[in-house]
């Protein structure tokens, strides 16, 4: 097992955390990338307090909309992870804090399509070109984060000569959100592997994640699990029509277990669905004892 040197783009946030925890164990070099640097440890564990492990990461403060902020840090990565996809976008959220009314933050929120950055984000030069909202209220949208966002940085590792490129994706939509959501993932997936071919680029596509830490994430795992076993039972019918929400829940730390051993295994290439991640935290486990 080779030691390498990552950076984690969104290193501070639930799943990324765990990427770099994992990374850590294995006694590799971590860089993580995020707005605030650090992490604010409550939000994502169950404890206020960093963990031991954490003293060992690299947390630097940089903008992923400006590669301006954050280029020099890929420098001779082994790899370079983007894991800072939103869920919802803002005015989602306003409909559901009561800040937007219904039928204006609903319509706004499900519309055909938003809006990116400004221009292609592939006809940049390196290290160039800020990616700025173009909604009228500068909202962050699934355009702009979970797709042109990521574009960039692989873009920018490309740049770099960093061998290997991981995108947190999704395994799909689901009724309750837009289907910008997914489409814009597939849309980045789709332009990373056709346009920057020097880059092994791996697609983590998981479902639900969920960990005790989040006891909110508990009984929502519970109720997936059960659409996940009914949409096996009835051959899988169920999930054209309910998308994730059928997908089987898997737990946080799994996946960042997973994400670390597709690195380390130079074969593990492109779309990596459910029982793949499985199989690649197994395959990790099993390491970790020997």
């Amino acid at each position: 097992m080779s030691k390498k040197r990552i950076v984690v783009c969104g290193g501070n946030g639930f799943l990324g955390t765990r990427i770099c925890k994992s990374a850590i164990s294995r006694g590799w070099t971590v860089t993580s990338i995020s707005r605030s640097g650090a992490p604010t440890w409550s939000s994502v564990t169950s404890s206020p307090h960093p963990p031991s492990w954490s003293t060992s990461v690299q947390w630097e403060s940089a903008d992923i909309l400006k590669p301006a902020t954050y280029t020099a840090l890929l420098k001779d990565a082994d790899a370079v992870i983007h894991s800072m996809g939103i869920l919802l976008e803002a005015d989602y959220k306003g409909v559901l804090t009561g800040k937007e009314s219904i039928w204006g933050g609903l319509s706004r929120a499900f519309s055909a399509s938003k809006g990116g950055s400004k221009g292609n984000p592939l006809e940049r030069e390196e290290g160039g070109g800020e990616l700025k909202p173009q909604e009228r209220d500068g909202q962050l949208t699934y355009e702009l984060m979970n797709r042109d966002s990521a574009i960039t940085l692989a873009q920018e590792s490309s740049f770099q000569n960093v061998p290997s490129f991981v995108f947190i994706s999704a395994a799909a939509g689901a009724p309750m959100l837009p289907k910008r959501y997914i489409t814009t993932k597939r849309d980045a997936e789709s332009t990373i592997a056709s346009s920057l071919p020097k880059l092994r680029s791996i697609f983590i596509r998981p479902g639900f994640l969920y960990d005790s830490s989040r006891t909110f994430t508990l009984p929502i795992a519970f109720a997936g699990s059960a659409g996940n076993m009914v949409n096996s039972l009835v051959g899988g019918r169920l999930t054209a029509l309910a998308g994730a929400a059928v997908e089987k829940p898997l737990k946080a730390d799994l996946v960042a277990e997973a994400v670390v051993e597709a690195i380390e295994d130079e074969g593990v290439k492109g779309v990596v669905g459910t029982q793949r991640i499985e199989d690649l935290a197994n395959v990790a486990w099993r390491r970790g004892m020997l």
